[in-house]
């Protein structure tokens, strides 16, 4: 029996603001000395009360516009009931049934065709804190926990299972990746854990309208490991269900070194966590005015910019492509193209002359040294001199 890949994904996104979610803490925890970056608030001591941080609505507002979402006029927060030891006050303020943002969707390419990926949902919540796990001899096992994570503004985008390939997976995020970067709400750096991905995966018949169990997998800090893991997952299943036997509703980790996945536990529903409004906050009215002034804030974004480097540079598809994945890429193209653009020369020979040193020796320069192109030994005024040559 063929059997049809449905894929769903949860992308965690931590926003650049200066102060966590619910309190004043500064955010960027990542060199801080070990639970430096705390407060009664993040601590979940009793009688610390919460405040929104105002920025983190705003970027997930300008989040949501960015997907095409609508935007309530009403959202409120709700409390996530759930034990585990990163959880400091025992629960999550997070958003449960009225989100800053729903109704959206973003356009792919995967496997020489479109598709449209709906997104359910964009909502705000607070970070968790960070475990680190040490093993000992004499059963001296234990856990240390780090609270400088805990109530950093975590943006979530929920898609819906849209999603039939890996290679489809792996495209939509790539683009939101770039939708992020382009708006600068996040560094979007998946190797820190500012930009991390859930994924559930179901088989079911071809044909068939109703989804077959979901697994949800977790642990994945890059692209390619969401590729490789649902790759994984997908012939789990599959041998699962040509055997006869039931697929099992879990979550299940993935492991980077046997290049599999491995079960954790069982799948929660949303009943599981008892959701309910958080008292501390009062609900919070969004007014059209503040959306239209957020709007007007949005760069152009990535699909925009492709067509624009494609009709005013003439440049290829696959160059543009390229360069318009990266903001940071593009912003330098257009900053060697006004160079030379101001020295005279004709616009349909220059800009293809600076794609092939940009995506050859000087992307090759910066992959040696293992750097990004904001940090660049080759400025853009080096670079025209090198073309000139």
């Amino acid at each position: 029996m063929d059997y049809e890949t449905v894929i769903g994904l949860e992308v965690h996104v931590q926003l650049q603001t200066q102060s966590k979610m619910f309190c004043s803490c500064r955010a960027d925890y990542h060199d801080a000395p070990v639970n430096s970056r705390v407060c009664p608030v993040c601590l979940g001591l009793p009688g610390s009360l919460p405040v929104i941080n105002k920025k983190a609505v705003e970027y997930t507002i300008m989040m949501g516009l960015a997907l095409g979402c609508e935007i309530p006029g009403l959202t409120k927060f709700d409390r996530k009931n759930y034990p585990y030891p990163d959880l400091m006050k025992g629960y999550q303020i997070s958003q449960y049934d009225m989100p800053l943002a729903m109704n959206g969707r973003l356009e792919i390419t995967a496997d020489g065709q479109d598709r449209c990926v709906r997104v359910e949902r964009v909502h705000l919540e607070e970070d968790v804190s960070k475990l680190q796990h040490v093993s000992g001899g004499n059963n001296d096992a234990h856990s240390l926990v780090d609270v400088n994570r805990s109530g950093v503004p975590l943006m979530e985008v929920v898609s819906h299972p849209d999603m039939r390939t890996p290679e489809e997976a792996r495209s939509y995020l790539t683009k939101l990746h770039s939708i992020i970067q382009y708006l600068g709400v996040s560094t979007a750096n998946a190797q820190d854990g500012s930009f991390r991905c859930d994924a559930n995966i179901s088989l079911r018949p071809f044909g068939q309208e109703k989804y077959g169990t979901k697994a949800e997998i977790k642990n994945m800090n890059s692209l390619s490991a969401v590729f490789l893991a649902l790759n994984h997952e997908v012939e789990r299943q599959r041998k699962v269900l040509e055997s006869g036997e039931r697929v099992v509703q879990e979550t299940r980790g993935w492991s980077e070194e046997r290049g599999a996945t491995y079960s954790q536990r069982s799948k929660e529903e949303a009943h599981d966590y008892r959701y309910f409004p958080e008292p501390d906050l009062p609900p919070l009215v969004v007014d059209q005015a503040w959306i239209e002034e957020i709007r007007a804030k949005i760069p152009q974004l990535p699909a925009d910019r492709l067509k624009s480097f494609m009709n005013d540079y003439g440049l290829p598809e696959y160059d543009a492509r390229l360069l318009t994945n990266s903001r940071a890429m593009a912003d330098y193209f257009d900053q060697v193209a006004g160079l030379r653009l101001t020295s005279g020369d004709e616009s349909d020979k220059f800009a293809k002359n600076i794609s092939n040193w940009m995506l050859g020796d000087l992307s090759r320069l910066l992959n040696l040294q293992n750097m990004e192109i904001e940090q660049s030994p080759v400025s853009p005024e080096h670079l025209v001199e090198l073309i000139k040559l």
